[in-house]
């Protein structure tokens, strides 16, 4: 039953948006002694009349002394200095009085974040995650397809986490591609830049399917250019801890961001199509990860529309970048079809021969016990920044 923290003269206007009972606490002081009162409880609730700098103190300590409670913070006006100061206080939204929608909506995010932090660990938690970046240097080679269809064959699994991450700051397509909305982005993280923990990552998150999860790219123009690639670095170590997978899909360039990736992948999956421009691309991108020193053994191949007709055979493919093929996605329109569903064609068809392709690159590729093995040697630290 959540904590409502608003004298009972007003808190009237807010109880219309948060579900069930709640209990009221007239003082932040209040609410602090039925918090004490309670260790199950997950969830407060400040209304307007607290004083906004004793409710982010109040927040902050809170962060500290029970990170699994999240709190949210119902303001009549709602600016982005306050939207800042707030996330780096911990809260976990911040909603306009009389937005019922907007309340609710909040409370839900709040419980399932708690949810996560405080659901039993799987597996050894010490262990990280292994994360696999997507890359292709040419475009339209189906990056975006392949990295959510990985990610819905390991999380079917049951067993593991798995979060596929947009690293497409300015063009990403995770979101459309799966009819999500990006209510929260990589762009949320903003404030929390050099003091990113598990609460906070976890409430950029959204939910797609019982086991996995996505970090969606900004949808407002010119916001890409915000995020600096060290946030990316750290928003990645945070979710290593998290998941036992996570997969990136990312731009068709070398930037900072794919590089800063790179340099702690497991995996590197390098996407092609049998046609000459993609293959010069690809072998370039095979010269500049031996000149940045990432190790060949954490590459794999995967050659997309394999079978189409184009006067290149996987022979041809195969001499042309000079190493093998570690799988082949056949052209379908099952595939096509599927992204304007808005649903992965690993999750409509599981049988179809895409779907069983991409299952089994990451059932030999990810999930193989020599995989574990192979993370050790990740690129980390490989990569000579001029």
């Amino acid at each position: 039953m959540p904590i409502l923290c608003e004298p009972a003269s007003s808190a009237g206007e807010l109880l219309s948006g948060i579900d069930g009972e709640v209990r009221k606490a007239d003082t932040l002081g209040a609410a602090a002694k039925l918090l004490d009162a309670d260790p199950n409880e997950t969830l407060v609730i400040i209304g307007p009349r607290a004083v906004t700098g004793d409710a982010l103190a109040f927040a902050a300590a809170l962060r500290l002394a029970r990170p699994a409670v999240g709190v949210i913070l119902a303001r009549r006006e709602v600016d982005v200095a306050l939207l800042s100061r707030a996330m780096q206080s911990g809260v976990r939204d911040v909603v306009p009085v009389g937005d019922d929608a907007a309340m609710a909506a909040a409370c839900r995010r709040s419980y399932e974040v708690s949810r996560r932090m405080l659901a039993p660990p799987t597996e050894d938690e010490s262990t990280p995650g292994q994360i696999v970046t997507v890359f292709a240097a040419k475009g339209g080679c189906g990056k975006t397809s392949l990295a959510v269809n990985l990610g819905v064959v390991l999380a079917r699994q049951g067993a593991a986490r798995v979060c596929v991450v947009d690293l497409d700051l300015a063009f990403g397509d995770v979101a459309i591609s799966v009819q999500l909305d990006p209510l929260r982005t990589i762009m949320d993280a903003l404030p929390m830049a050099g003091h990113l923990d598990h609460s906070g990552a976890a409430s950029l998150l959204t939910r797609y399917q019982p086991g996995l999860d996505m970090l969606l790219a900004p949808v407002t123009p010119g916001d890409a250019e915000k995020i600096p690639p060290r946030l990316v670095g750290e928003l990645l170590a945070i979710l290593r801890g998290m998941y036992d997978f996570v997969v990136i899909d990312t731009p068709a360039q070398f930037s900072e961001h794919v590089l800063t990736a790179m340099d702690v992948s497991s995996q590197l999956v390098l996407l092609t199509t049998p046609d000459v421009t993609a293959l010069k691309s690809l072998r370039v991108t095979l010269d500049m990860l031996d000149m940045l020193s990432y190790p060949r053994q954490i590459r794999s191949v995967v050659v997309n529309r394999a079978d189409s007709k184009v006067g290149l055979s996987i022979e041809h493919v195969q001499k042309v970048v000079r190493c093998e093929i570690a799988a082949q996605v056949p052209s379908s329109r099952a595939v096509p079809v599927s992204v304007n569903k808005g649903v992965p064609i690993a999750l409509d068809s599981p049988g179809h021969p895409v779907s069983q392709s991409v299952a089994k690159f990451a059932q030999q590729r990810l999930m193989a016990p020599s995989t574990a093995r192979r993370s050790e040697g990740r690129a980390r630290g490989k990569r000579r920044v001029a």
